[in-house]
């Protein structure tokens, strides 16, 4: 008799002291499951049960969805830790506490019907207030800690004060010295700011959630403020002149005609006239022939017969 009821204290004690044990209550499901999502008894599926004080691991590429007994949905994204540490109920069936302990990774909260003040998420950074929101979140492996606000508002509180989020996609970023930054809309370089462009993958598109987790981000996206490529300065001009770039460049006027060709030159000048043939030689003087002398009259001199002279 004793030997047995030594055995039956020993396995009330295994029982009473195991972990399934302590995570017994179950405060939610699994809607869907992407890659490799863990809880505290392995690989969760959908519709597996969620416990409370269980941890959620998610692998580098992991994606989970939950739903929680109050209608609290709640993503977690890649490489992410999260551990539900308290979901308490009054005695009328309402929820009283829901709080969630972000050791690292990426998130988007939802809240259920339950009042705002029940809700509660730990961060290394500080504490996000709940106030009837919907919100991203991320958690670094140093602590720091980015709050985008898609709905409701929120408020975020650590060492260095408190910051309040009222309009939609505000943002804050946090670390664990305490320094919070003002209040701003969110954009592509809090990415930047956080030195993490996997940070907020349900924001960038880099993760896609169904359902009811999928349409709150709907406004606030970051995916169209790519990063500006060095080479690429001129993506810096204002919208207006953008638009003005939108329209496809005026096509370059056709070069003009080719010169015309040039004249051919003209004909050489003609040939100069041949020299007129050169003058006649002149007439060779005539040269005066002397005039013949006259014959002597011999009759003259002679005398005539029977002239008185013979006498």
């Amino acid at each position: 008799m004793s030997y047995l009821r030594g055995a039956a204290i020993v396995a009330l004690g295994l029982i009473f002291y195991s972990p399934v044990s302590m995570a017994a209550e179950a405060i939610g499901e699994a809607v869907r499951i992407r890659t490799e999502v863990r809880g505290a008894g392995g690989p969760l599926a959908v519709k597996d049960p969620v416990y409370r004080d269980e941890r959620i691991l998610t692998s580098k590429s992991g994606l989970g969805q939950f739903v929680f007994r109050d209608g609290t949905k709640l993503a977690v994204g890649w490489g992410s830790s999260v551990v539900i540490d308290k979901f308490v109920f009054d005695d009328s069936n309402n929820l009283q506490k829901l709080s969630l302990r972000a050791t690292k990774g990426t998130f988007r909260w939802v809240s259920g019907k339950s009042k705002s003040t029940a809700y509660e998420i730990l961060t290394p950074a500080g504490t996000i207030g709940v106030r009837g929101t919907a919100f991203d979140f991320y958690v670094g492996g140093d602590g720091t800690t980015a709050l985008v606000l898609l709905n409701g508002e929120a408020s975020f509180c650590g060492p260095g004060g408190c910051k309040q989020l009222t309009r939609r996609c505000d943002c804050v970023v946090a670390n664990r010295n305490g320094n919070v930054t003002d209040t701003r809309r969110v954009n592509r370089r809090i990415l930047e700011a956080l030195g993490n462009e996997g940070a907020l993958p349900f924001l960038s598109g880099n993760q896609q959630l169904s359902g009811g987790l999928g349409w709150v981000g709907g406004g606030c996206s970051i995916r169209a403020a790519l990063p500006i490529p060095p080479t690429q300065p001129e993506r810096f001009k204002p919208e207006k002149k953008q638009a003005q770039q939108q329209k496809p460049p005026p096509k370059p006027d056709k070069p003009d005609k080719p010169p015309p060709k040039p004249d051919k030159p003209d004909k050489p000048p003609p040939k100069p006239d041949k020299p007129d043939k050169p003058p006649p030689k002149p007439d060779k003087p005539e040269t005066p022939r002397p005039d013949k002398p006259e014959k002597p009259r011999q009759d003259q001199d002679r005398p005539r017969d029977g002239s008185r002279n013979n006498g």
